[in-house]
This record gives structure tokens, C-alpha cells and sequence, in this order.
């Protein structure tokens, strides 16, 4: 049984599209949603201790905007009557989403589908295939 719906949201039409499709099932389970906005961050570059410093106050601001997107969608889901909670976090969105997943094994992740070039890509997006292959738990891939 599904308890929770782990939603990649990033305000993006594809976000929203998942975003309401995991509401309704969530709604119609009793489930719980979480909402994961996944800012990617390399930590794998050469710096100066000055670049390092500009770099996190960037970081901060790339959180407060952030959480400006996720946080309204959060507070319209709660007065629709669901259990709704969100994360913010750095890293590869697959990586992040999974390493989540792995938190809520009874649950299952929605991502909204973003048109790519080739043919796989085109039918669930970049990051749905990442999530296939690497997910602990199933993944929905809404178009």
C-alpha cells in the first residue's frame, strides 16, 4: 500500500502535472504527499576561497527561491485536506529523490515528463529514466 507520493516539483508545467496527479491519488489513498525541489550543486569545482564565499551566499538566495515555489503549493495542498510535507536539498535530482525514496519504503515517486531529443527521453524524460533505473521504489512518469 502506498502511503506517501514523493513529487519532483519545480513549478514547471511537467512538476505541475505530476504534482496534481499524485494529489488526487494521494486524496483518494489517505496517502501523504512530499514535495522535492532538487537544486543541482556540483560540489566538484576548483575555487577560491572568495568564489567558495560568493557561492554559498548564492546558495542561500537559490533556497529562498525555492522555497518560494514550494512552499504555496505545500499550503494549497494542506487546505485540499492532505498531509503534505517538502524538502529542499543540493544534488543530482535522481540521486536526491532516490536517497528519499529510500526513507518511505511504502511509498512510490512521481516526476512530470520534460520533452527531450531522443526516443527513450522523449517517452519519460532524462530524469524518469534515471529514477527507473536506480529507484527503490516505484516511480510514475506523467506526461
Amino acid at each position: 500500500m502506498i502511503k506517501t507520493f514523493i513529487v519532483g516539483y519545480d513549478g514547471t508545467k511537467p512538476s505541475e502535472r505530476a504534482l496534481e496527479f499524485a494529489s488526487r491519488a494521494a486524496k483518494g489513498r489517505g496517502a501523504a504527499v512530499l514535495v522535492v525541489h532538487v537544486l543541482e550543486w556540483s560540489p566538484y569545482s576548483f575555487l577560491t576561497m572568495e568564489e567558495i564565499a560568493e557561492r554559498h551566499k548564492l546558495r542561500e538566495k537559490e533556497v529562498i527561491r525555492a522555497r518560494a515555489v514550494v512552499d504555496p503549493v505545500c499550503e494549497k495542498l494542506r487546505t485540499d485536506g492532505l498531509s503534505v510535507s517538502s524538502e529542499v536539498r543540493y544534488g543530482d535530482p535522481a540521486e536526491i529523490m532516490c536517497e528519499i525514496a529510500g526513507k518511505y519504503p511504502d511509498s512510490i515517486i512521481v516526476v512530470g515528463r520534460k520533452g527531450t531529443s531522443n526516443l527513450a527521453s522523449r517517452f519519460m524524460g532524462t530524469l524518469g529514466i534515471s529514477l527507473i533505473q536506480a529507484s527503490p521504489v516505484p516511480v510514475t512518469v506523467v506526461p
